[in-house]
């Protein structure tokens, strides 16, 4: 289970954009560049490659190498609703129970 982190606002709009238009469907990063673009302020390709760092590294986002062209990325996002609950599930947990991997002895 990955560790998933609620977003920033700034994240969760683009994030929410990208749902609607892409569901669980693999994408490149052309394509959310493409949609991203279509908002009234356009992001450029700098901030659509930081947010979609920030998404992986939340636990939102799914990234696999192009098994034809391994230099590319296909990106694939997670269902909100699987996250939501994992993040709930997450906080409900004894503290004990999270931290008992990195005790040290």
């Amino acid at each position: 289970m990955a560790n998933l982190q609620l977003l920033p606002k700034w994240i969760m709009k683009r994030y929410l954009i990208l749902w609607k238009e892409f569901d669980t469907k693999e994408f490149e990063f052309g394509q959310a560049l493409s949609v991203l673009q279509k908002m009234p302020k356009p992001d450029d390709r700098r901030i659509v490659g930081l947010f979609l760092s920030e998404l992986r590294k939340a636990g939102w986002l799914e990234v696999n190498f192009d098994p034809v062209d391994t230099r590319k990325r296909i990106y694939r996002l997670k269902k909100y609703n699987e996250i939501f609950d994992e993040i709930v599930l997450s906080s409900l947990r004894p503290k004990s129970e999270i931290n008992s991997g990195s005790e040290r002895t």
